[in-house]
């Protein structure tokens, strides 16, 4: 933590990103009004004292529900890259503990779901499927765990001969043994890593599917939706796309630059310096 502190731009995203949950945690304390009241005697007011975000087509207060939609937006990043990584945990060990057949065949899967565009992919489910939030967590993660899959792989084939493994097998250690107490635990940095930054992209595939209406539904608040609502008024309300549009770009910048920053701290080259 010292050495992610010392990073500059880490310490920046952690402070975006603890700033953006605490505001979504204590979201129902400080709205000033009902995401979803709507007000037909203020319909598309600019940014005011009264409404600090100016309120949209249906006279909702734009505050309440980009602070209401950080909520969604960032579930939906927490689960689907769980998922995710559960997945790709699970098929990356086994691929690089067992290795042989069992690595190939894991390895061209993850090759073969490789070569399809995911947004891509995502859209098809999704057309399938009925639009709900719990539906969106679910088709990311399960679209999404390749890239965890080769990197613990990767780890486990580096660890896999190290001496404190073949020591504890001389021993006579099991391989749910050697998995989740030897290699796992050695393997955590990286993963950690790319969940955060998955973080990231899932909040932008989440903000790309509800702007499509294929998301999040209304009236449920989300960034993706608001900016739905945004462009039909972009002309005369600039602030239904500037601000949730802010907000995508902060959130992913802060996840990307605090996976950057742990990137670097356990970097033995980088954390040396």
């Amino acid at each position: 933590m010292k050495k992610v502190l010392r990073n500059p731009l880490a310490l920046i995203g952690f402070l975006i990103i603890a700033g953006i949950l605490f505001l979504a945690l204590i979201a129902p304390f400080i709205a000033p009004y009902d995401p979803d009241a709507i007000n037909v005697k203020a319909i598309l007011l600019s940014p005011s004292a009264q409404h600090l975000m100016g309120t949209d087509g249906l006279g909702r207060d734009v505050f309440t529900r980009m602070l209401y939609g950080s909520r969604i937006s960032l579930m939906v990043g927490f689960v689907a890259v769980g998922i995710a990584t559960a997945i790709g945990i699970v098929l990356g060990a086994i691929a690089g503990f067992y290795r042989g057949w069992v690595d190939t065949v894991i390895m061209r899967v993850v090759d073969v779901m490789l070569s399809i565009p995911t947004f891509f992919l995502i859209l098809a489910v999704i057309a399938f499927l009925t639009p709900s939030i719990w539906n969106i967590m679910i088709v990311i993660g399960l679209t999404s765990w390749m890239g965890v899959t080769r990197l613990v792989r990767a780890e486990f084939l580096s660890l896999r001969n190290r001496e404190f493994v073949l020591a504890a097998q001389a021993l006579g250690a099991k391989d749910s043994r050697l998995i989740f107490t030897h290699l796992l635990p050695n393997s955590l940095t990286p993963i950690i890593v790319s969940s955060i930054l998955g973080i990231a992209s899932a909040v932008l595939v989440e903000s790309g599917l509800s702007f499509l209406g294929l998301g999040v539904q209304a009236p449920q608040a989300s960034w993706g939706n608001i900016l739905t609502d945004g462009k039909e008024y972009i002309q005369f309300a600039w602030w239904l796309s500037l601000f949730p549009g802010l907000a995508i770009l902060i959130t992913v910048l802060g996840y990307n630059l605090l996976g950057d920053g742990l990137r670097d701290a356990y970097n033995p080259r980088t954390s040396q310096r």
